[in-house]
């Protein structure tokens, strides 16, 4: 009975109730086979009592034993089965005096329990303490196995959420180069003939990767700020491409501190423009809104650009990063809402594309 394993196991009252539970189930089925299959010569009641007291004694025994011996480690299995076994017939003394004390019958000598008589019946309750103990030997090895799997999960979840922050820092580094190189672009072409705009589109530069940079720090961000991460966003492109560029964000008041992950929505408005809107002669508009219908987040992107071929989710104008930009957020949405989230790309009419995301709310 030594070197027992470690485990979090609940509490002993907590234990001894479902055991005892399991041992009332038991003995009401001993109770019914004795009562009305072997004919023995007791009422039903009188037997279900003994042998609810002798099983119930049997239990607290092993277990008042277990915690004494081993406190809330997990013994090894033929230590726990020995112990069984001992408990038995103790365990059956204690209940028969407590019935007969019940019954006001006279109490035996425990000496009479290895007398012929009581022999089988202390083999027998030896014998059921045995399998009952291994029952619940091996539930408990279920229960602890169950609590690693748990923790396990747990582990798998936290390197998960760290995978998805290195790929959301990723995503940000993809974005902000190219952004960047083609408004400072800008901004070196105004400063000598529109220094005023030159001014505007600065301002908005700073509020953009002020805005940007608070949202790759954080797990979780609010719409009110990723909207106006848009609108900075939106903003510079517009100040760069001039009237070929209409853009509307659109976000209820009730749902401005409503809880997001960041960087979901502006690698679709980025594909919006850079493979539907900017590529078109005339340009187009986008359209960013957000609502709730039940217990849902609806985000949509709507663009009046190239749209989409046939197959409904590989753009016209084809370009790797851009599917590459659909895959992490898709990856992103099972990691975070599992089945419960989705990405849809659809042709928008009478031209363009409808970027459809998802969203269960908490």
């Amino acid at each position: 009975m030594t070197n027992p394993t470690p485990i979090v196991t609940t509490r002993l009252p907590q234990r001894i109730l479902k055991s005892i539970t399991w041992v009332a189930i038991f003995n009401t089925l001993i109770s019914l086979f004795l009562t009305f299959v072997l004919r023995v010569d007791e009422r039903f009641t009188t037997i279900w009592v003994f042998s609810m007291l002798v099983g119930c004694s049997i239990s607290v025994i092993i277990h008042l034993l277990r915690w004494l011996i081993w406190r809330n480690a997990r013994p090894h299995r033929l230590s726990f089965l020995f112990l069984c076994v001992v408990a038995a017939p103790i365990g059956y003394y204690l209940g028969l005096t407590a019935g007969l004390l019940l019954y006001g019958q006279k109490i035996p000598n425990i000496m009479s329990l290895f007398g012929t008589g009581n022999r089988a019946i202390v083999i027998m309750s030896a014998f059921i303490s045995l399998i009952s103990g291994l029952f619940f030997w091996n539930q408990a090895k279920i229960a602890e196995l169950q609590a690693e799997q748990e923790k396990e999960k747990a582990r798998t979840a936290a390197i998960e959420r760290q995978a998805l922050q290195a790929q959301l820092q990723l995503l940000q580094a993809q974005i902000e180069p190219h952004m960047l190189f083609n408004t400072l672009a800008n901004l070196q072409g105004l400063i000598a003939i529109d220094p005023a705009r030159a001014q505007h589109m600065l301002e908005q530069l700073i509020h953009y990767l002020r805005a940007s940079l608070n949202s790759s720090r954080v797990d979780n961000t609010t719409l009110k700020h990723e909207f106006e991460l848009m609108q900075a966003y939106l903003e510079l492109l517009a100040i760069r491409m001039g009237k070929r560029l209409h853009y509307r964000c659109e976000l209820p008041e009730e749902l401005e501190q409503q809880t997001i992950a960041p960087m979901l929505i502006q690698p679709l408005v980025e594909n919006a423009i850079k493979h539907g809107v900017e590529p078109k002669m005339e340009g187009g508009s986008v359209h960013v809104s957000a609502e709730k219908i039940d217990s849902t987040l609806h985000i949509k992107i709507i663009d009046t650009g190239l749209g989409l071929s046939d197959d409904h989710d590989q753009l016209k104008q084809h370009d790797a990063n851009s599917h590459v930009g659909n895959a992490n957020i898709r990856e992103r949405l099972l990691a975070l809402y599992g089945n419960q989230a989705s990405l849809r790309l659809t042709p928008n009419q009478p031209e363009g594309c409808i970027a459809h995301l998802q969203i269960p709310l908490a």
